[in-house]
């Protein structure tokens, strides 16, 4: 009896120490008992190694993402002032959105908490007139930035924007420029400084205008 006693102990020990093994061997929770594990586990084609190649995409897509938002603030040219690294650090801050000919980003008198830079696509920025008609004041096109003064001042929006076709925008939030500027300072001052001499262009072409207007 006692031997028969020693022999269930043995090889419950060996049993636990070959699940340990099987266990790191393939580097997941697993318990297994003296069991062969599921095929799934080592097989090619089986859940375990499926499901680790799409964890593997699932950790991939955010580095492709900010690949694509740094290529899309390269090509955009608001901002010469940032080095290569400087577009890659910038690009975990920024979102890419896709908008439907007709859709408002945003309407006039709205609390400002975002700006946009066109990659592909026009937007129509219109106010309302005092008789309540919508009036189209422009048309931005790829690499215009805007509804960076509300983000900017915090005020609410001067104008309303309306995707004139299909866009496909990069997005800024005023949350996530706050974040930047605790983060990354040197890299949100570039940036805002370069939205703010774009913006100082525009608003000196629209001061040529109404004075060549009133000439």
């Amino acid at each position: 009896i006692r031997d028969l006693r020693m022999s269930r102990r043995l090889g419950d020990v060996y049993k636990r120490q070959e699940a340990i093994t099987l266990n790191n061997y393939v580097g997941c929770n697993i318990v297994i008992a003296g069991k062969p594990a599921p095929t799934g586990i080592f097989s090619e084609s089986g859940p375990g190694i499926e499901q680790t190649k799409k964890d593997r995409a699932d950790m991939s897509e955010p580095t492709l993402l900010n690949n694509e938002i740094r290529d899309w603030l390269m090509d955009c040219g608001l901002f010469d002032q940032l080095l290569p690294a400087d577009f890659a650090a910038a690009s975990g801050y920024f979102s890419i959105s896709t908008i439907a000919e007709g859709e408002e980003i945003f309407h006039e008198g709205d609390a400002g908490s975002f700006m946009c830079i066109i990659h592909t696509g026009q937007v129509s920025v219109q106010k309302t007139s005092g008789d309540g008609q919508l009036v189209t004041m422009a048309t931005l096109r790829s690499g215009r930035s805007f509804g960076e003064m509300a983000v900017l001042d915090g005020e609410r929006r001067s104008a309303s924007c309306v995707a004139a076709s299909n866009c496909q925008l990069l997005n800024l939030g005023k949350d996530s420029l706050e974040k930047m500027i605790n983060d990354a300072p040197k890299i949100a001052a570039k940036i805002i400084r370069s939205l703010a001499v774009a913006l100082s262009k525009r608003l000196r072409m629209a001061d040529g205008q109404l004075i060549s207007q009133q000439v």
